[in-house]
């Protein structure tokens, strides 16, 4: 079987699974965060390593997010106050790439976008820490176990794919 039909089956057997995990179980688990970090896993190059770079920044994606929405909220601004409040907090997680650990900025703005996402289109009290950090927890989880599903994913189609016969000379 070639690769890409070995995907297709492995990826969509486990959106089965990761989906039900999500909507039938009660968990909390958000299944397009859980989505989100699969794709983050095969953007990162699809590798056992692929899974510490995506949670490492995804969780630094969604600290700077709470951090910020946090602020937002505190300061009570317009829409100026809010866009530069969200300008410089970009800032800083762009910075931490600084570090070797936080250096994949597109998983960091996968758990920063899912954060504010989640937590201002389901009406999270950004302002209470006691409501905000439980939710931004909830899409950590999601995007984390997203990026297992994304190497279990993978193993998975490898055990699919038929190996290469070598031409005989």
């Amino acid at each position: 079987m070639n690769l890409i039909t070995a995907l297709a089956i492995s990826i969509g057997a486990l959106a089965a699974v990761a989906t039900y995990l999500c909507l039938g179980t009660g968990l909390g688990l958000q299944v397009w965060a859980l989505f989100i970090g699969w794709g983050a896993y095969y953007h990162t190059g699809g590798t056992a390593q692929s899974i510490t770079k995506c949670a490492a920044n995804h969780a630094w994606g969604v600290i700077v997010a709470t951090v910020a929405l946090f602020v937002v909220a505190t300061v009570g601004g317009a829409v100026p106050v809010t866009s530069l409040i969200v300008g410089l907090s970009v800032v800083v997680l762009v910075l931490g790439a600084h570090l070797p650990l936080l250096a994949t900025i597109p998983a960091a703005v996968y758990g920063y976008a899912s954060t504010a996402a989640f937590c201002l289109l389901t009406g999270v009290a950004i302002g209470d820490l006691a409501a905000s950090v439980p939710a931004a927890g909830m899409v950590l989880v999601s995007l984390i176990l997203g990026n297992l599903f994304g190497f279990v994913s993978e193993k998975g189609a490898g055990l699919l794919v038929k190996p290469q016969q070598t031409a005989e000379a």
